[in-house]
């Protein structure tokens, strides 16, 4: 059947039954084939109605009560004619065996795998398919025709392939043979072709359609007639006419195989015998041959999808149709992949960042860029969307998804189950696992890059690292097999080296992968499984077994030489007990080599200017906007390399892979996370740049190892991500990492300042701010709304933060009033920064009439916020009936120099026990304040940011200060004193003067 054992365990409906009763998704395959959710364009997500779906959980619920799968399958009305679509026990005698198994086909075949369910819950085929290109040409002429040429050749439709016959006035069906390389999309687009058949959209020709999956027939090994094997896989097909093979019903009918390249096929006569009764049984190889060479069933037609390199497994004779499934040809179609796929967040309404995201990508395709290239396949289409639906649209109640699990889903929805045989074995013990090859060979090449700082690779380099030396004509058709097949899915010509050249200049061939990230995950995935071992460590553990089996032999023989001979002379027998375990610690040395070079890879001192790992990606698939950097591919740094490392050994990924045939141990896991513990203990107590401190967060959320993280953020008590772009996925990893500590754990300072963060990004980042002392959001996009998420935030038991800098956000009165709301039953604020955020006078009154209830405060900043005299002079005077509050912030305001010196007169000279400073200018008076110095180091920071035109009025302002003060001061070294300040005061308004206003 199409649902092979490998995607569905015994059988797809117990698939079903998995589940309803509540399966993890994480140890189960994809149901379908290889690639069914990749379509690619796998648009062709087709959902049946709710009522169906909720029958079918509620009649499996109703069976669960059977003991076993035997007394399931006899259960009264199981298998009855539309039991699953109707109520348990209803009758269905009158019901067509044709509709139901047109139900069933749909019900299997819409069913999506879990890494389809990221994208969101809205799926219709209107809106998710997108049609690859189909040619129409012989395999012959496909090797070796550049993509450019694609348009000198006839396309086609699925609904095409089957309107003319190339046996004109014969009786017999048509037989086609699609064919394609990885990643194109060919099963997806049959699959569709099944799916429309059912809904009667296309293929109306056609009273029956029976799909088969190869890779299931080939594990078929009892000799069963077609019509028990129809029956076997569609049991409501047991009795059906059109197979009977009397008169010309079986013309209705339509075979498909999806996969051929899995099956033995042999069409000499002297190994395949003729048969033309479907009631004899054959091997089920035998049963297709007959049934493509028309002597079994020739009314019947028959699509046959495989890869290039088993196109010729079958005779041209017995092929009335060859066509060639391409993917997306044009940037057109790739971009109605990405809508259909990156819109789909809500049937309702659109979605503007997506739709930005849409343009940004079309804009980089429309370059003719490295992205272009790769995403003629479809393959990396869904690999892209998956990619930006991970940075952009993260949601915290959504499973946790990691930038490694989306590349290790992907590989196993193109290679899970894929082996890699010489085409002359037909033993198991000849197969290798397909992914595990592409390991040893792309995946060493990889490495070589990464080790010296490599992208592009010539032809002759590729005939080096991925041919290898080869000694076996098994091996020579292997390799040849892979070329053909896998080769091209990984490495694409070069963009650059490929475009039209001066006259007369040539440029040599280049390869790059198909997606740089690519690089980095094979690169990583080579050396986690060890396959860049020495000689040494290559020869220990054969050597270990040898020695050891050796000295169990050599023991049996001393203790019976023993009794004739002095035991003396055998004791350098029993050395050979230690050599076992001399090789053990050897093999040992491995496992901390990977972990330094993980921790070495993490903290490069040349990547420590580069943007954080997630902005790299994201710019490798949207492309940079302006100017193209100066900077040359092939010396980019490799920052996602040590990641990916650390992300392949969580268990998620491990389960993952195991079904690729690369299997990582829990003992590898554990030495490698001991041994790297200790380097990234030591290296993170050093003070990392911003971006390469989030990179360490990124690692250590893809690694999923809550004992490792906290012992890294153990010791890591200030935080300073200040000017890193935040984004909901760098949120929600700071959340998650940090949630990993102990509770007792908090940090003095999280720095969040110029970091894009907007109300959305601040409640997931909660959890973070409830373990900070000094939480710093300076420079930020926070409105008036935001200030509600902080009130919270203050208003929370286990709120810790004693130090909140809000400079530069617009709350705006109302926010400020919000937020005023917490003080009274906050009990841990000791200083608060709220300069140039749009208070007023009014902001300045509300805080003044709240100040009383909050007895902790230490310190209040105000300055910058048109606070008026009389607004000032009330906050001054509530900040000195305050128990604790010692320093006032109001310079940079609407203040009059009368009112500047009743504030400095009531701040000095009032009866309380303790004198409120109050810094409101660099003068008080005819002296000069001693904060000067904080002033106009606070006025240097943030003139960029601020109007300048307003600043520029107030240094004006404060150069008449000092000169005024200046002159009434009779004491040369003060004078002189004033006369430094005024040429700082003059340079920094030059410096602002200077500069073109800001808008």
């Amino acid at each position: 059947m199409w649902l092979s054992r490998r995607h569905l365990g015994i059988g797809p409906l117990r698939r079903w039954h998995g589940k309803c009763q509540g399966v993890s998704s994480e140890t189960r395959v994809p149901n379908l084939w290889q690639d069914v959710s990749l379509n690619h364009t796998s648009s062709k997500c087709y959902s049946i109605s709710y009522q169906r779906r909720k029958t079918f959980v509620l009649n499996w619920k109703q069976c669960s009560a059977h003991s076993s799968w035997k007394q399931l399958v006899e259960a009264p009305g199981f298998f009855s004619a539309g039991s699953i679509f109707r109520p348990w026990g209803s009758s269905a005698a009158d019901t067509d065996p044709i509709e139901i198994h047109k139900d069933r086909l749909t019900l299997w075949f819409s069913h999506l795998p879990q890494e389809e369910k990221q994208f969101g819950g809205y799926f219709s085929s209107e809106t998710m398919h997108v049609e690859p290109l189909i040619l129409e040409r012989k395999p012959a002429e496909s090797r070796g025709v550049q993509k450019a040429h694609i348009s000198y050749y006839p396309s086609l439709s699925m609904e095409q392939l089957f309107e003319t016959s190339a046996k004109d006035g014969a009786e017999c069906g048509l037989n086609v043979l699609m064919y394609g390389a990885v990643g194109t999309g060919k099963s997806t687009a049959v699959r569709k072709l099944v799916l429309d058949w059912c809904s009667g959209s296309i293929l109306s020709q056609f009273k029956l359609v029976i799909p088969f999956s190869c890779e299931d027939l080939f594990q078929s090994t009892k000799p069963t007639s077609l019509r028990d094997l129809v029956g076997k896989k569609y049991l409501h097909l047991r009795r059906t006419p059109y197979l009977s093979g009397e008169g010309h019903q079986a013309r209705d009918v339509l075979f498909i195989f999806n996969g051929m390249e899995r099956m033995k096929l042999n069409f000499r006569i002297a190994s395949t015998e003729l048969c033309s009764d479907p009631n004899e049984p054959l091997p089920t190889w035998a049963i297709m041959v007959n049934l493509l060479r028309k002597y079994l069933l020739p009314e019947a037609s028959i699509l046959v999808t495989t890869r290039l390199s088993a196109v010729d497994h079958i005779p041209k004779k017995y092929v009335d149709r060859y066509v060639q499934i391409c993917g997306f040809n044009n940037p057109d179609r790739q971009r109605s992949y990405f809508t259909s796929r990156l819109l789909q967040q809500s049937a309702e309404k659109l979605n503007p960042e997506a739709e930005s995201l849409i343009e940004l990508l079309y804009l980089n395709l429309q370059r003719e860029s490295q992205l272009a290239a790769a995403c003629f396949l479809p393959s990396y289409c869904w690999l892209t969307c998956a990619t930006l639906h991970f940075l952009h649209f993260t949601d915290t109640q959504a499973p946790i998804r990691t930038l490694t699990g989306i590349y290790t889903s992907f590989l196993r929805l193109n290679f899970g189950g894929e082996v890699l045989e010489a085409a002359s074995s037909s033993t198991s013990d000849q197969q290798t696992s397909l992914m595990l090859y592409v390991v040893r060979t792309v995946g060493k090449l990889a490495f070589d890059g990464v080790k010296n700082k490599r992208t592009r690779f010539s032809e002759e380099e590729l005939e080096q690292w991925v041919g290898g030396k080869t000694k076996t004509d098994e091996e020579l058709q292997q390799l040849a097999v892979f070329r053909t097949d896998v080769l091209a899915f990984f490495l694409v010509p070069c963009v650059e080296s490929i475009k039209p050249q001066e006259a007369g200049e040539e440029v040599e061939r280049r390869y790059v992968f198909a997606v740089p990230a690519m690089q980095e995950y094979l690169a990583a995935l080579y050396v986690v499984l060890g396959e860049n071992k020495t000689l040494v460590e290559k020869l220990s553990r054969e050597v270990s077994q040898a020695v050891g089996q050796a000295g169990e032999d050599l023991t049996s023989l001393v203790t019976i030489l023993s009794k004739f001979i002095p035991i003396r002379i055998f004791a350098i027998f029993n050395l050979l007990r230690l050599v076992p375990s001399l090789f053990e610690r050897i093999i040992n040395l491995t496992k901390g080599r990977i972990a330094r070079t993980m921790a070495a890879e993490m903290f490069r001192s040349e990547d420590s200017f580069n943007e954080d790992v997630l902005d790299q990606v994201e710019q490798s698939l949207l492309g940079v906007q302006g100017p193209a950097p100066q900077q040359q591919s092939d010396q980019k740094p490799f920052e996602l390399y040590p990641i990916f490392m650390g992300g392949l050994l969580h268990y998620g990924n491990r389960a993952l892979l195991e079904q690729l045939g690369c299997r990582i141990t829990s003992t590898v896991v554990s030495q490698i996370t001991h041994a790297l513990s200790r380097y990234l203990v030591r290296e993170s107590r050093k003070a990392q740049p911003p971006a390469e401190l989030m990179d360490l967060l990124v690692f250590l959320y893809e690694f999923q190892n809550p004992r490792l993280t906290a012992q890294v953020l153990g010791s890591l008590r200030v935080i300073n991500l200040s000017t890193v772009r935040m984004t909901p996925l760098k949120c929600f990893v700071l959340s998650s990492v940090l949630s990993c500590t102990p509770p007792r754990h908090l940090l003095n300072e999280l720095n969040l300042s110029s970091c894009h963060l907007t109300q959305e990004l601040l409640e997931m980042l909660r959890p973070a701010f409830l373990r900070t002392r000094r939480l710093n959001l300076q420079f930020n996009s926070l409105g008036p709304g935001s200030c509600n998420i902080l009130k919270d935030i203050l208003l929370d038991p286990s709120c810790a933060i004693k130090s909140l800098q809000l400079c530069d956000n617009e709350l705006l009165e109302s926010g400020a009033k919000s937020l005023l709301e917490a003080l009274p039953e906050n009990r841990s604020l000791r200083r608060l920064d709220l300069m140039h955020t749009g208070l007023g006078d009014s902001g300045a009154i509300q805080l003044a009439e709240k100040l009383s209830s909050h007895s902790g405060l230490e310190e209040l900043n105000v300055a910058y916020n048109q606070i008026g005299d009389t607004a000032a002079l009330q906050l001054v005077e509530a900040c000195r009936e305050h128990p604790s509050i010692h320093t006032v912030h109001l310079y940079l305001n609407q203040l009059s120099e009368v009112g500047k010196q009743s504030l400095y007169i009531n701040s000095s000279t009032s009866g309380s026990s303790h004198k409120v400073k109050v810094l409101a200018s660099v003068t008080e008076g005819a002296d000069l304040s001693k904060d000067w110095h904080p002033i106009l180091s606070v006025i240097r920071e943030n003139a960029t940011s601020w109007e300048r035109a307003r600043v520029c009025e107030q240094l004006r302002i404060f150069l008449r200060e000092l000169e005024l003060g200046r002159r009434q001061q009779y004491n040369i070294l003060k004078k002189l004193h004033f006369l430094r300040v005024e040429r700082g005061v003059r340079a920094c308004l030059r410096m602002l003067e200077s500069g073109s206003p800001k808008s």
